[in-house]
């Protein structure tokens, strides 16, 4: 392909300064025979503008700022028609305005793609998406067009202006500006870069970006259980009649640890998830609300008397409602009845089922897996330490099995 001329001139628009007397700063590219205007949304004051050298004279802080600013610009526009060199196909010059600009009516952008995949995870909400993937999302969109907004003064990019400075600067913007979290950063991040590899894969960008950039070391919190004492000491709370709240939080958080289930899924399931079969034996089988997976419990009899002891016919769930928020404080409260250390949470209960509940108890690992719902053995494997108990009876059965044992030399 024949390599047209290219010129990049930025120019005062001094018809129409703002109120503080600040003109406009604007721009035109030209490839071969074509041309195309575009705004820098830039502004300076015009006693500073070198039309010779396209930039602001001088080192005062406005000079100072707006060349740096200038200079990004006409990086941006190179990278853009270098790009379309590399395409080796013909172009002109609104070509190369579209996609350093990032026209949202001739090419997919950052955050409109980031918009159509949030539109395509809420239809799938249910069948493979859980419904709490959602604000995630929401979260982490409105986050990155903050950064654009207050970085590029724009309301979105093209895929051609993103560089691995980009994503630094956005992870600086989500810790040091917006005061979040290392873990939330790490979230926000891993987001942006699939948002990106699937724009490289639908053809949007000619290059995954970010695909080598390292994320935030991920944070190893081993999940907590009870120990045995622990467990006991909540099981035999006892509540004066007047705190029915407490109570309901003390036996929800039991359920818990006898069936594995977490407050998404013990709140919303009903009779129609209780079966029996052959034997008589009552089960529990639902779909996670995290992940659709089935779950599948063979109830105990502490179980099975929490069910009946909650019995209403005029409520259709199998425990009465309450509110995230107010059991996370009751549970606080029954931690410091109990004089246990540290917290005491909900899903505690669901990893209490998985070592005192079920592995202690010989339950193979497999079998705990399918009775916790999870999709992948390695999460079980987290969930479902080897507690001491267990270790040392392993230890008493290895030994017993190995005593007759004659070695021979």
């Amino acid at each position: 392909m024949k390599v047209e001329k290219f010129k990049v001139l930025l120019y005062l628009k001094k018809s129409s300064p703002d109120k503080s007397g600040k003109t406009p700063i604007m721009g035109r590219i030209t490839v071969g025979q074509s041309m195309a205007q575009f705004s820098s949304k830039l502004s300076c004051t015009p006693s500073l503008w070198n039309p010779r050298e396209s930039r602001l004279n001088g080192k005062s802080r406005e000079a100072v700022t707006c060349n740096t600013k200038l200079d990004k610009l006409l990086l941006s526009i190179n990278e853009a028609y270098n790009t379309l060199i590399e395409r080796n196909n013909p172009f002109d010059a609104e070509a190369v305005k579209n996609l350093f600009q990032g026209s949202m009516e001739k090419q997919m952008t950052l955050l409109r793609l980031f918009d159509r995949h949030i539109e395509e995870l809420k239809t799938r909400v249910g069948i493979d998406v859980s419904h709490r993937t959602l604000p995630k999302y929401h979260y982490a969109r409105k986050k990155l067009g903050e950064f654009i907004k207050e970085k590029f003064n724009a309301s979105d990019l093209a895929f051609g202006q993103l560089n691995e400075q980009f994503i630094r600067e956005y992870q600086d913007f989500v810790i040091i500006d917006r005061g979040l979290g290392v873990e939330t950063a790490r979230h926000y991040l891993a987001l942006l870069k699939k948002i990106c590899r699937i724009a490289f894969k639908e053809g949007h960008s000619d290059r995954h970006y970010f695909s080598t950039y390292p994320l935030l070391k991920q944070k190893n919190n081993p999940p907590r259980a009870l120990c045995r004492e622990d467990f006991e000491k909540i099981r035999d709370l006892e509540f004066e009649e007047h705190h029915q709240s407490h109570i309901i939080t003390r036996d929800m958080f039991l359920f818990a640890c006898y069936t594995g289930t977490s407050y998404v899924d013990v709140v919303a399931i009903t009779n129609d998830n209780l079966s029996t079969d052959d034997a008589g034996a009552l089960w529990l089988k639902y779909q996670r609300g995290k992940n659709g997976k089935l779950s599948r419990v063979k109830l105990l009899p502490e179980a099975i008397e929490l069910i009946e002891k909650y019995s209403d016919p005029s409520r259709e769930t199998l425990f009465p409602k309450m509110e995230y928020n107010a059991l996370k404080w009751k549970l606080q409260t029954i931690r410091k009845m109990i004089g246990m250390t540290g917290t005491l949470s909900y899903h505690m209960g669901r990893h209490s089922f998985s070592s005192l509940i079920t592995l202690e108890a010989g339950v193979p690992i497999e079998t705990v897996s399918k009775m916790l719902g999870h999709s992948d053995i390695k999460t079980t494997q987290i969930y479902a330490r080897v507690t001491p108990k267990k270790l040392f009876e392993d230890m008493d059965k290895y030994i017993e099995a190995t005593q007759d044992l004659v070695l021979t030399l």
